[in-house]
């Protein structure tokens, strides 16, 4: 396989980059102020030391400026003669707890905003973003070199099920001394572990550290796991080939009868923007405490070994004899049993030579299956409506579960890759074969090949990453209509709500206006009917002389000026004695100016005389009337 150059793999110039909207702020100078783009900026170029931080991208119908890519922009590599390493200071490496996958944009009519695209150049090699930041690589991905202190990289495609075989050749290791290398505070010389790990292993300590990984070193021959070594085969140093081969049966398949199978696909991953490039961050698998606790086992011994015992009951002397107190939860919680991969094993070979089967029956590279306190804390955690996406821990399989080629480096060790399928040191066609057989079983060896060089393993990743990137799209588009069916809904009830809201402010309006509403002019029929009895009660006859009303009306006049208010309910103090002045009528004066003898005609114009001259015998009388008679 050619290897490619730095030129032939550099991101597109700036000029030739269509034009991108930026929403970032613009970092002119560390004094100055920040001062958003309001305005569509080009993607700043991969060798911008301002590029913007790591973003999250907008919804699908703001990425229509961006360029559609098929090959991540980065890293670059710049043209430095007699310089074969190199740093990638603009890649979103892989850091404690998160993990980065490089992204494009997807194409118009997606719903997803982004897919998933390879890195330069698209062939197994080590993973740029799966690496230590102190480990420097070559432009093709397939020479590395350490610094000071252990510090490992993962290669780019994980191993799942199948036999497959890689070389990796010790350029500088076993003790040696780099020769260009002027550090004369190296105590140690340079050292170098091989091995498989799988997701959960840490980048900064050698492979072997813990449970998640298994190593082969290079001073001693011992392989290595949780930290402790054990003999295995021959040491190995500068110009050696080490052959690293692995076998795991078929992959189990999910139960569809079981969602929390953790065998189940599903991946958990946030599209965001570092420095110009998509990318999908998720978070990294966590290491499992029923992991940790087998680590802390496995040093028990060793840790104990050197502490001196304390003797039993006995407490510090600043420390009060109080009794102790247990809580109701304070039991030790129950582990989870770790399951393994029966049939599964991993073997090194040293310059053609087989070392025989280091590890057997590895470990699961599933995710633990969730207990159901723990899926019950993770329901109660609700996202807020409108707040942006947040990551969450990945129960399931995500596709990138397996073990890795992991190479250790220790103070500028440096090693080659050869993922094949031209090998130095060619192993036999049955490696199974010869394994078993060595190991004492009566197998006989097959005459075809049954290994794969691990080069082909990479385009085959990859076809299971974009067939996921297929399936997320189809149920991205039938989750979009389903949404738009529950928002055409929720969209109907709450219209309808509104105009029942607004029929009943109507009527709420409508009953505050009839209580607002003035008293009517006309009176009303009780009191008409009171009237009318009123006034039959009153006697209109001349010959009794003047009505009663008529004589008190001069009396009961009132002033224009004064406000007149109604009268006070009558009360027994309300019946008062009326006297009738001696000036009553123009009639009764006439009787009693006269003499009593009536002129020609009088008699008949004033009436009966019976009841003039009984007037004219009395005093004028006095009456006593009531006020509810009056009124």
């Amino acid at each position: 396989m050619a290897a490619v150059t730095s030129a032939s793999w550099n991101a597109p110039s700036e000029s030739s980059r269509p034009s991108t909207p930026n929403a970032t702020t613009t970092n002119h100078s560390s004094k100055k102020r920040k001062v958003a783009s309001t305005l569509p900026e080009s993607s700043p170029a991969p060798s911008d030391v301002n590029a913007a931080a790591n973003v999250v991208l907008p919804a699908r119908h703001d990425l229509f400026s961006r360029p559609r890519l098929t090959i991540s922009r980065f890293p670059t590599f710049p043209d430095t003669p007699n310089v074969p390493y190199h740093s990638t200071e603009q890649l979103a490496m892989n850091r404690i707890g998160f993990r980065y996958v490089p992204a494009g944009v997807s194409p118009p009519g997606s719903v997803l905003p982004c897919r998933t695209i390879e890195s330069a150049p698209p062939s197994f090699r080590v993973s740029w973003e799966d690496r230590s930041s102190f480990v420097k690589v070559t432009p093709d991905g397939l020479q590395l070199m350490g610094e000071r202190g252990f510090r490992s990289a993962r290669c780019n495609a994980p191993i799942r099920e199948g036999a497959w075989y890689m070389e990796v050749r010790i350029e500088c290791g076993g003790g040696d001394r780099p020769p260009d290398i002027a550090d004369t505070n190296m105590g140690e010389g340079s050292h170098v572990r091989l091995g498989w790990a799988r997701r959960e292993a840490p980048l900064n300590g050698p492979v072997g550290l813990d449970g998640y990984s298994y190593g082969y070193r290079d001073k001693t021959g011992d392989k290595v796991t949780l930290s402790r070594p054990r003999s295995y085969g021959r040491s190995f140093r500068t110009g050696d080939v080490i052959g690293m081969y692995i076998f795991l049966p078929q992959t189990r398949k999910p139960d569809p009868a079981d969602p929390h199978d953790p065998a189940h696909v599903k991946r958990e991953r946030i599209a965001i923007e570092f420095k110009g490039q998509e990318y999908f961050e998720s978070l990294e698998y966590p290491q499992s405490k029923e992991m940790i606790k087998l680590m802390e086992f496995s040093n028990k011994a060793s840790a104990t070994a050197s502490l001196p015992s304390a003797p039993p009951n006995k407490k510090s002397s600043g420390v009060k004899n109080l009794p102790e107190r247990k809580g109701p939860g304070t039991e030790t919680p129950t582990l989870r049993s770790l399951p393994e991969i029966k049939g599964s094993h991993i073997a090194f070979f040293v310059n053609g030579e087989c070392q025989n089967i280091a590890f057997s029956d590895l470990y699961d590279y599933l995710p633990l299956r969730t207990t159901p306190a723990s899926r019950k804390k993770d329901s109660k955690k609700r996202a807020r409506e409108g707040a942006p996406r947040e990551h969450k821990e990945n129960p399931f399989d995500d596709g990138t579960l397996g073990y890795y080629p992991f190479i250790s480096l220790f103070n500028y060790a440096r090693v080659k890759i050869n993922p094949g399928p031209d090998f130095e040191f060619p192993p036999p066609r049955d490696i199974e074969g010869l394994l078993l057989g060595e190991s004492g079983d009566d197998v006989k060896p097959s005459t075809e090949r049954i290994w794969r060089p691990i080069c082909e393993r990479y385009p085959e990743f990859m076809q299971e990453q974009w067939a996921l990137d297929v399936r997320e799209e189809e149920e991205a588009k039938v989750e979009a209509a389903l949404n738009a069916e529950r928002d055409e809904v929720e969209a109907v009830k709450k219209l309808q709500k509104n105009r029942r809201k607004q029929q009943n402010e109507a009527k709420k309006r409508a009953r505050e206006a009839e209580l607002r509403r003035p008293t009517a002019h006309t009176a009303s029929p009780l009191r008409e009917t009171s009237t009318a009895l009123d006034e039959s009660t009153v006697i209109d006859d001349d010959r009794f002389g003047p009505s009663v009303s008529s004589l008190l009306a001069p009396t009961l006049l009132v002033p224009e000026d004064i406000d007149q208010a109604h009268s006070p309910a009558p009360t027994a103090a309300s019946s008062v004695d009326y006297h009738i002045p001696e000036t009553e009528s123009g009639y009764n004066s006439e009787v009693l100016e006269g003499d009593g003898d009536l002129g020609e005609g009088e008699g008949e114009h004033q009436g009966d005389t019976g009841v003039e001259d009984s007037r004219e015998t009395h005093h004028t009388p006095i009456m006593d009337l009531d006020l509810d008679e009056l009124l």
